[in-house]
């Protein structure tokens, strides 16, 4: 790295986006990754369709555990 840097001529927030949608990698245990990885080929899907899948019936089925779990 430079000692200095000249910012003289820069402008700010020149690539910000408003409305710009940020997606998080996400890493997955060696395991875990090798099971999903596995069963995508097997299933003729890709790696991502299947986490995907997986996840939003996870999240279904803890919505509706939400609707039916009684409060105190």
């Amino acid at each position: 790295m430079k000692d200095e840097y000249d910012f003289s001529t820069a402008a700010r927030g020149k690539f910000f986006r408003k409305d710009a949608h940020l997606v998080p990698p996400v890493h997955l245990e060696p395991e875990v990754l090798t099971y999903l990885s596995d069963l995508a080929e097997t299933q003729g899907t890709s790696l991502s369709h299947l986490v995907n899948t997986l996840l939003k019936e996870d999240i279904e089925r803890l919505d509706a555990e939400k609707q039916h779990t009684p409060r105190p």
